[in-house]
């Protein structure tokens, strides 16, 4: 678990620098405010036992509050594939966040967080779900790698039952304006 905060602490200091806080952005007086939404799928690895993979859908409402910043709603299904005979995890992540393009506005940080509800095996557990990512964007195109941390989801530690879940997520998504 102080390995998952200190990565999280890491990628906020990134996100902090990288990004140019200033009281106006002068591209924002001709820029046309809108709505986008995305519809992405997820793989993921988990760094946790019993898991061993992570597979998703979601789909993400954008509003752009100028051309390098946005605002974020997520919201979908993944799935935590548990080895052995144990049953599945499956969970619903509901997530705000707060997109910041850095570069050339195609490569973004972006910050979410939410809480994740578990849905399957009679397990039916919330838990907080904080998730830094960073991404390459186009017209239609969404190419991402996230961070994501479940502190109450149950995991296994030196063959113990514990909670905590971290894992690095790749979403791909398909994205229009509304």
């Amino acid at each position: 678990m102080k390995k998952s905060i200190k990565i999280l602490a890491i990628l906020a200091m990134v996100f902090l620098g990288a990004t140019k806080v200033s009281a106006q952005d002068t591209n924002s007086d001709n820029y046309d405010q809108k709505f986008k939404l995305g519809i992405g799928a997820s793989v993921g690895y988990p760094f946790e036992d019993p898991y061993n993979l992570n597979v998703g859908g979601d789909v993400r409402l954008q509003y752009d509050l100028s051309k390098r910043y946005s605002l974020t709603a997520t919201t979908g299904f993944s799935n935590l594939f548990v080895k052995g005979k144990d049953n599945d995890l499956g969970y619903i992540p509901a997530k705000l966040g707060f997109k910041a393009f850095v570069l050339k506005d195609k490569f973004y940080l972006m910050g979410e967080a939410g809480a994740a509800f578990a849905v399957t095996n009679n397990y039916n557990q919330k838990s907080l779900l904080l998730s830094p990512g960073i991404g390459y964007a186009t017209k239609y195109i969404d190419l991402s790698v996230r961070y994501e941390y479940l502190p109450d989801f149950p995991s296994i530690r030196n063959n113990a039952a514990d909670k905590g879940l971290g894992q690095v997520a790749l979403r791909l998504a398909y994205g229009f304006d509304l």
